[in-house]
C-alpha cells in the first residue's frame, strides 16, 4: 500500500503482525510514552493478535518485573491480547550475547505469536549508544529481514550533535539498514495540529492565495515553555535551546507552515517539498550571525509567592553555565514564494506561557479611508495557528465597534479543536508508532533533511561558542532577554506576547 493510499484511508489502519523491541526500555520514554501508545492502540483496535514487544535495556529484570516497571500494579489488564507478548532481555548494548539473545527470542515469538518476522527496532537509548545498537543488530543479522517482512529502524533525537556528527551516524546507519528501513522520529510531527498546517494550506482554496510575500508582512513562529530544565541539567547542558528545540521542532514546523504545495500527500512527495524549503534558507554567515540571532540564559524570578530559580542554580547544570535556555532567531527564504518577508522564531524556558503557535501577520491596507480617531486598537490581520496548549486557529481581523459612531478595531474568529470535533485526537507517538509499523515515512525525517537543519543551525552555534562575552539574561516568567525585543523591532515589529 503506499503512503498516498494510507493517508486516504487513515480512518481504517490497523499495524500488521510485528514485534516491537525498544532498546532503552527501562528509561523514562518507555514508561510514559511508547508502552502506553501501545497500550492504546491495543484498546483501540489498531494491532493484531500477532504481535508483541521486547524491552531491552542493561537493567537486571525478568518479564514480570518489566511489565510491571511499564505498566504499574494493572499490568497487562489493558491489553490483554498481550498476555505472553511482552518480554525483557537484560544486556549491554555493545555485547554480542544480547543480541543473540535478541534473535533468538525474536524467532520464538514469530514460531508462537506469528509476528511473520515482521521487526520494528525502536531506539530510545542515550544517543551514544545508537552506533553500539545499530552495530550490534547488523553483527546478528537483525537488520536484514526475509522476503515479505520487514526490518525497521525508529531513532530518536537528538541525530547528532551537529552537521557532522550526524553524517558519521548517518553512515553508521546506512551501513547496516537502507534509508527506506530508517525512520527518525520528532514526536511534534505527530500532533494533530501540525498536520493540520498541511489541511489549512492544501484543503482550502480561500488560504492559498494569500500565502506567499504579497500578502504576509513576517510570520513568528514561538515554542514558549513555562518550565525549566527541572531534572534534566546535564542532558541541557549540552545541548541548548538551539539544539533541542529549534534544531528539529521549529524548523519543522517552518518548513510545513511555508513548503510548495506538494503534487500528492505521498511521502516523498511531501518530504521533497520540505526539503527544498530548508534548502532555501539562507544560511547564516559570519558577523551577520549577531544581527539575526539572540540567546538567552533564564536567572531567578517569579513571584514572592513562587521564586523560580535560574537555570545555573538547577541540578545538573555547571554554576557557570554558558548555555542558552533561549534563542530567536530572523531567517530569510530564498526563493519565489517568500522573498523579501522576515521570519522570526523564538523557543525558551521559564517564559511566561506555555504555547507553540504559527502567527501570520498579514500587510496593512494600503490605504485606510478612516481617520486615525477612529482606529481603536485595530491591529493588523493575521491567522494563528496555535499547536498547543488550545489547539486551533484564529483569524484577526478589523470590525465595526457597535455604537452611533464608526469605530474599528481588532476582532477574532476562533476555531477550537476540542468544541469541534468529538473525535479523540491520538497521541503523537501513538500516531507515529502505527506510522512507523504500516512503513508511512510521511512524518518522519529524512537523511537530507537532518543536515540541512544543522546547516542552518551550526554556524549560529559556533559563533556562540565563540563570543567570550557573558550570555545575555532574562528573569524567569518573562519574555526573554531584551535583545529579543530589539531583533525584531529594527524592522517596526513586535513579539506577539500572550499569557494564558
Amino acid at each position: 500500500m503506499s503512503s498516498e493510499t494510507i493517508l486516504q484511508e487513515s480512518d481504517n489502519r490497523h499495524a500488521p503482525p510485528a514485534t516491537v523491541v525498544i532498546f532503552g526500555a527501562s528509561g523514562d520514554l518507555t514508561r510514559r510514552k511508547l508502552i502506553p501508545a501501545i497500550e492504546s492502540l491495543a484498546r483501540h483496535n489498531r494491532l493484531t493478535e500477532r504481535f508483541a514487544v521486547v524491552g531491552v535495556a542493561r537493567t537486571p529484570m525478568d518479564d514480570e518485573q518489566f511489565i510491571h516497571n511499564v505498566l504499574g500494579e494493572r499490568g497487562l489488564a489493558g491489553m490483554p491480547q498481550l498476555a505472553g507478548a511482552v518480554r525483557y532481555i537484560a544486556g549491554g548494548y555493545d555485547d554480542p550475547e544480547t543480541y543473540k539473545n535478541l534473535a533468538a527470542l525474536l524467532d520464538e515469538l514469530d514460531e508462537q505469536r506469528g509476528t511473520s518476522g515482521n521487526r520494528i527496532f525502536y531506539l530510545s537509548t542515550p544517543a551514544e549508544a545508537f552506533p553500539l545498537v545499530i552495530n550490534g543488530l547488523a553483527g546478528a543479522g537483525l537488520n536484514h529481514a526475509r522476503e515479505g517482512s520487514f526490518a525497521r529502524l525508529v531513532i530518536e533525537k537528538p541525530y547528532g550533535h551537529d552537521e557532522r556528527s550526524a553524517k558519521q551516524l548517518d553512515q553508521t546507519v546506512h551501513a547496516s539498514f537502507d534509508e527506506s528501513q530508517v525512520f527518525r522520529i520528532d514526536h511534534y510531527l505527530g500532533k494533530d495540529t501540525v498536520q493540520n498546517v498541511l489541511a489549512l494550506r492544501f484543503a482550502n482554496s480561500i488560504f492559498q492565495p494569500i500565502w506567499d510575500r504579497t500578502w504576509v508582512d513576517h510570520v513568528q513562529i514561538t515554542v514558549a515553555e513555562t518550565l525549566g530544565v527541572g531534572t534534566r541539567g546535564s542532558f541541557y547542558e549540552h545541548a541548548g535551546a538551539m539544539r533541542d528545540i529549534v534544531q528539529n521542532h521549529v524548523l519543522q514546523v517552518l518548513a510545513l507552515a511555508l513548503m510548495e504545495p506538494p503534487a500528492s500527500f505521498a511521502a516523498e512527495a511531501v518530504r521533497n517539498e520540505k526539503v527544498k524549503l530548508l534548502q532555501a534558507i539562507r544560511l547564516p554567515r559570519g558577523r551577520d550571525i549577531d544581527d539575526i540571532a539572540v540567546r538567552g540564559q533564564y536567572t531567578r524570578g517569579g513571584t514572592r509567592e513562587e521564586l523560580m530559580p535560574g537555570y545555573r542554580d538547577e541540578p545538573g547544570v555547571d554554576p557557570l553555565s554558558r548555555t542558552e535556555t533561549y534563542a530567536a532567531l530572523r531567517l530569510d527564504v530564498d526563493n519565489w514564494r517568500w522573498k523579501g518577508v522576515p521570519f522570526y522564531v523564538r523557543t525558551g524556558k521559564r517564559l511566561p506561557s506555555r504555547v507553540t503557535e504559527v502567527a501570520l501577520q498579514f500587510q496593512r491596507p494600503p490605504h485606510l479611508p478612516i481617520p486615525d480617531s477612529q482606529l481603536t486598537e485595530l491591529q493588523a490581520d493575521a491567522l494563528i495557528l496555535r499547536i498547543q496548549p488550545d489547539e486551533g486557529i484564529a483569524l484577526r481581523f478589523g470590525a465595526k465597534v457597535p455604537g452611533h459612531s464608526f469605530r474599528v478595531r481588532s476582532a477574532s474568529m476562533d476555531f477550537s479543536y476540542d468544541k469541534t470535533f468529538r473525535e479523540e485526537s491520538p497521541e503523537a507517538y501513538e500516531r507515529l508508532l502505527l506510522d512507523a509499523l504500516i512503513g508511512d515515512t510521511t512524518l518522519f525525517i529524512r537523511s537530507d533533511e537532518v543536515e540541512q537543519c544543522w546547516r542552518i543551525v551550526d554556524p549560529i552555534i559556533e559563533r556562540w561558542a565563540q563570543d567570550p562575552s557573558p550570555i545575555p539574561t532574562y528573569e524567569a516568567a518573562s519574555w526573554g532577554p531584551t535583545d529579543a525585543n530589539r531583533l525584531i523591532e529594527r524592522s517596526g515589529r513586535a513579539w506577539r506576547n500572550t499569557v494564558a
